[in-house]
C-alpha cells in the first residue's frame, strides 16, 4: 500500500510541497503520496485525526497551526521543544511525534549559499513562530552574535528570556535583543534575515542604516515574489547579495522528508527547478 502523507494549513493552495515531495520520492524510488489538506482555521485537530485514521503516516504543517501542532504532539524533537512550534508530524506507534525542521533548513541554505555561520554576525527581524524556530539551529552553527530586533521590543526581550532557560550557548553574551533602531548596536551583520511577514504586503521594516557589512547577505524568508520591499531596501542600504526562502523551504522538506522515509534526497535538482518558475531577484 502506498504510504499517505500531506501539508496541511490555511490558506494552503499555493503550497509547492506537493512538488517538492514528490520530486523526493521520484529521486528516491520511494512509494508514497502527498497531498495539501486545507483545515478549517478552528478544525486542525480534527482534519489531522481524520488523515491518522485513515492511514496518513505523517504531516508537515504550515501557517497558522505550527503551535497547535505543538501542543497535540506527544513526543517532542530538542529541535521542536525549544521553537515551542512544530511543523512535521509523525504518526507511529501510537503516537504523533513532533519535530521542527525550519531552523536546520534555513541553517542548511545560508550554507547552500556560500555563508559560513561560525563566527558571524547575524540580525534576526521579528519575533513570532518562524524567529523561533531558527534560533536554536543558528546557534548551534556557531554565529558569533544574534541580534533579533522587533517592533514591539517586549517581545524580542521574551523571547530571549525563554532561550536563555533552555540553551547553555554563550547567552547573553552571544543573543540580545531590541527594536529596530537597537540593530545598530551589534553592527555591521555578515547576514541580516528578515522573519516578518512585511514581505507578504510588499513592506518593508522601518531598519536604520549602517546594518549590512562587506559581503553581507540580505536574506528574506518569503519567497515567490522576486525582489521584495525588503530585499530592494536591503540594496540600498549596502547588502552585497540576495536571497529568499525558496532554498529554506525545500531544505525543510528535505529534512521532513528524512525523518519520515530514512533516505535523504538530494536537494539541488528541485531547487533549481523551482527557480527556474520564479521571479528573479533582481
Amino acid at each position: 500500500m502506498t504510504d499517505r502523507y500531506a501539508v496541511i494549513g490555511n490558506p494552503i493552495a499555493h503550497s509547492k510541497s506537493p512538488a517538492i515531495h514528490a520530486a523526493f520520492a521520484a529521486q528516491t524510488a520511494q512509494d508514497l503520496s502527498y497531498e495539501a489538506l486545507l483545515a478549517p482555521l478552528d478544525g486542525f485537530a480534527a482534519a489531522v485525526a481524520a488523515f491518522r485514521a485513515s492511514g496518513g503516516r505523517g504531516m508537515n504543517v504550515t501557517v497558522p497551526f505550527k503551535e497547535e501542532a505543538f501542543r497535540m504532539a506527544n513526543r517532542l524533537t530538542e529541535r521542536a521543544r525549544l521553537a515551542q512550534a512544530v511543523n512535521t508530524l509523525s504518526f507511529e506507534d501510537g503516537e504523533i511525534k513532533g519535530e521542527n525542521t525550519d531552523g536546520i533548513g534555513l541553517v542548511r541554505d545560508l550554507e547552500h549559499l556560500g555563508c559560513e555561520l561560525a563566527g558571524t554576525r547575524v540580525l534576526l527581524l521579528g519575533a513570532g513562530g518562524a524567529v523561533r524556530g531558527v534560533v536554536a539551529p543558528l546557534l548551534q552553527a556557531g554565529v558569533a552574535r544574534l541580534f533579533i530586533a522587533n517592533r514591539t521590543v517586549g517581545r524580542a526581550e521574551k523571547l530571549i528570556e525563554d532561550f536563555a532557560d533552555q540553551l547553555m550557548y554563550g547567552i547573553p553574551n552571544t543573543l540580545n535583543a531590541g527594536s529596530w533602531a537597537d540593530a545598530t548596536k551589534d553592527a555591521p551583520y555578515d547576514v541580516v534575515i528578515n522573519a516578518t511577514s512585511a514581505s507578504l504586503s510588499d513592506e518593508a521594516p522601518p531598519l536604520p542604516s549602517g546594518l549590512y557589512a562587506p559581503g553581507s547577505l540580505a536574506y528574506d524568508m518569503v519567497y515567490g515574489r522576486g525582489l521584495t520591499a525588503y530585499l530592494k531596501q536591503a540594496r540600498e542600504q549596502g547588502a552585497a547579495r540576495l536571497a529568499d526562502g525558496l532554498g529554506m523551504l525545500v531544505e525543510q522538506a528535505a529534512e521532513a522528508f528524512a525523518l519520515w522515509r530514512g533516505v535523504r534526497p538530494d536537494t539541488a535538482a528541485v531547487r533549481a527547478t523551482l527557480r527556474a518558475a520564479l521571479p528573479p531577484l533582481a
